[in-house]
């Protein structure tokens, strides 16, 4: 049978427009394949090697490719594992003698759609090509299917992520505004932990991850008797331990949220460690407390010590500013306590005031951890 016979008996669909690449070494094959090809409305490219066919490809991907697998310079096989790896939307067809039918079955294990065998017939290329361009189109669909409906499936777990944390935050607020000894406190604590994470130069997902950890920092105090919160008085060592549990409580309880956002869960559980090992709940010391918590702790004492608490009235702004100073490298860390004291190097403009109550988001990395 000659080429024009194959050519005018073949009743394929036509696919306008749509690119092709025939990779053969033997011309004459090429041409048969190439003609058949664009009688159907096919754009097609010749490649004589596999290097030429990656060169045409390198110019612009293509829907679908027709190859030998028998080639110099580069195989069949190789090709298609090259196509395969770098233009996995592209249909791969292998053209093999009938000899070699093993191998066209495993380039089939190794991503190709479908094979022909030489010498080929009319009706059974038609086929093959038909149908590899049916599975590559389901294969697409389907991708873009399982994409769209992660990425649905990611939005709906964030909004779920912010409810929680909006719900969370909520009952901070809610704790605080029930005693006026603590109200907004949480907030003002994260403002002055962002404050000092900017003098620091810290970058924004850090900035978030702190601000984050900070305005949740005390969540835990949910969990804390509130005559022990509230009392006048001086604790006992018992209410004392008893008051430091809300360290563990606020981590457990946050612990499933944030396992993407270590740095904020850190804060919740190690804001009141110190830095000669005298702290709680972990009796860590020195750099063994988290960063993010060592800074935070900066910023939670000095808004303790410059608002009225039941047991005593607020402390000046200098005086608080030198307990800071004086407690660098025993309870608090030196470079966090100079950052602190060059971003309110305007002592005037402290305490800060309660900030308006803004939504609480997990920062980006931990956004991407989770997608990851």
């Amino acid at each position: 049978m000659g080429a024009s016979d194959l050519y005018f008996g073949w009743a394929m669909p036509p696919f306008s427009g749509m690119r092709c690449l025939v990779v053969d070494d033997e011309p004459r094959l090429r041409r048969v394949l190439v003609r058949l090809l664009e009688g159907e409305g096919f754009s097609c490219a010749e490649a004589g090697s596999g290097v030429e066919a990656l060169r045409e490809l390198e110019k612009g991907a293509v829907p679908l490719v027709i190859s030998d697998l028998r080639m110099p310079e580069m195989d069949g096989v190789t090709l298609l594992r090259e196509i395969t790896t770098r233009w996995p939307e592209t249909a791969v067809i292998v053209v093999t003698a009938v000899a070699e039918v093993e191998s066209a079955v495993a380039c089939l294990q190794m991503g190709a759609l479908d094979y022909v065998a030489k010498p080929f017939h009319l009706d059974e290329v038609r086929a093959r090509v038909s149908q590899a361009l049916d599975k590559r189109r389901l294969i697409i669909e389907n991708r873009n299917y399982q994409q769209g409906l992660e990425e649905r499936v990611e939005a709906q777990a964030r909004r779920i992520e912010e409810l929680f944390l909006e719900g969370v935050h909520a009952l901070v607020f809610a704790l605080e505004a029930k005693d006026a000894y603590t109200r907004g406190h949480s907030m003002r604590v994260a403002n002055y932990s962002v404050e000092i994470a900017r003098a620091l130069g810290l970058d924004k997902d850090l900035i978030d991850t702190i601000a984050l950890g900070a305005e949740l920092h005390d969540v835990g105090k949910i969990g804390v008797s509130e005559s022990v919160l509230h009392k006048a008085g001086k604790l006992t060592d018992a209410e004392y331990r008893h008051i430091m549990e809300h360290t563990v409580i606020g981590a457990r309880i946050l612990g499933p949220l944030m396992r993407d956002a270590p740095g904020a869960l850190s804060i919740v559980r190690s804001h009141h460690e110190r830095l000669d090992g005298t702290g709680s709940p972990d009796s860590l010391k020195g750099d063994q407390i988290p960063f993010e918590a060592r800074l935070v702790s900066v910023a939670d004492a000095f808004d303790a010590m410059t608002s009225v608490r039941p047991y005593r009235p607020s402390l000046p702004v200098k005086h608080a500013m030198r307990e800071l100073e004086e407690g660098q490298g025993v309870q608090f860390d030196a470079d966090i306590v100079k950052a602190f004291l060059r971003a309110f190097a305007e002592g005037a403009s402290l305490p800060i005031p309660t900030p308006q109550l803004q939504p609480l988001r997990l920062p980006t990395r931990a956004m991407e951890a989770r997608r990851a």
